[in-house]
């Protein structure tokens, strides 16, 4: 599933392309969109602006020409979504049986692909959902500190003392934007069990998981340094894969996540897996790093991404990472 990072990397491309411009054609697979459409069409519209909200992504189109009202095109990935963009004309790299909404925009075209949820909103109708306004804050928002983070946590640890760590991290309405890659790596950083209950989280814990959440998104939301991919436009459209060490050995770009068996990136004992919460999803850590009493084993400190590792009592050095 797309994390924060991704999400907020589609919205500012599709911005780039789009913002601005006057929507020449629309098509859509969806019954709902093709209703709406037909009432209030949206050739004609100006796309005003592309934002994410956590996992979510927002495309905001002006009122139509007829007086209706300004529309947002609401569009969650999940697990199989993705948006494109092409040249007006270019030939797309996926079959039309799995387009879910195409937007033409003078020179660029935007197309949702497999997305599982697309629907129009006027404001009011977004104030009404049950899912986009509950979200809690984005980490990848300006108002986002390592501060709102604590106080999101220690909200969730107060109303619910049983949640798991590992779940609270996966919780859009605690803080947007975090999925099953962070939600394993986060924890990593500072040396927290992820099995743990909300209740055993010390505040300096809070305080590295809240600080690490914005560090690693934000490191992978980078618009202009090697690794990315853009057309001539400057639109960036992938980063290559998610990266928490910063290690230039792409096989080294995670600490935990995915690495079951093999030896911990610190200490050498082995990573672990197991699945977690509702949804069943694997969660990955180290046993000696995190372990499952508060306190004892070694607590990472707050590092820079790419930076050396400090653990409490000494300074190791791996490489690049």
């Amino acid at each position: 599933m797309p994390e924060g990072d991704t999400i907020y990397r589609a919205a500012r491309a599709l911005h780039k392309a789009l913002a601005g411009k006057v929507v020449t054609a629309f098509d859509t697979g969806l019954a709902k969109l093709a209703s709406l459409n037909d009432d209030a069409p949206v050739v004609g519209r100006t796309v005003e602006k592309v934002e994410s909200r956590g996992k979510w992504c927002l495309m905001y189109f002006s009122g139509g020409r007829s007086g209706e009202e300004p529309l947002i095109l609401v569009t969650h990935m999940l697990m199989s979504g993705s948006w494109h963009i092409y040249r007006t004309g270019e030939k797309w790299w996926m079959g039309r049986s799995k387009m879910r909404a195409a937007i033409t925009a003078e020179d660029f075209q935007a197309v949702a692909f497999n997305v599982p949820i697309a629907e129009f909103h006027t404001a009011r109708s977004l104030e009404r959902s049950t899912q986009v306004p509950k979200l809690g804050v984005d980490i990848l928002s300006d108002a986002y500190s390592p501060e709102a983070g604590v106080r999101a946590l220690q909200q969730r640890r107060d109303t619910h003392p049983d949640d798991e760590i590992g779940v609270v991290l996966l919780n859009q309405r605690v803080m947007a934007g975090l999925g099953n890659v962070y939600k394993s790596e986060v924890p990593f950083a500072a040396g927290v069990n992820p099995f743990r209950q909300m209740s055993t989280l010390s505040e300096r814990e809070m305080q590295v998981m809240a600080d690490v959440s914005q560090k690693y998104l934000r490191a992978n939301i980078n618009d202009g340094s090697a690794g990315l991919s853009s057309n001539t436009d400057g639109i960036v459209t992938y980063s290559g894969n998610r990266r928490t060490t910063h290690s230039m050995n792409a096989g080294d770009r995670l600490w935990v996540y995915g690495r079951q068996g093999q030896e911990c990136r610190r200490c050498g004992a082995n990573v672990m897996r197991r699945l977690q919460g509702e949804a069943v999803r694997p969660t990955y850590w180290c046993p000696e790093c995190q372990p499952w009493v508060p306190g004892v084993g070694q607590t990472a400190e707050i590092a820079p991404v790419g930076r050396q590792v400090k653990l409490l009592g000494k300074t190791r050095r791996r490489g690049s990472c």
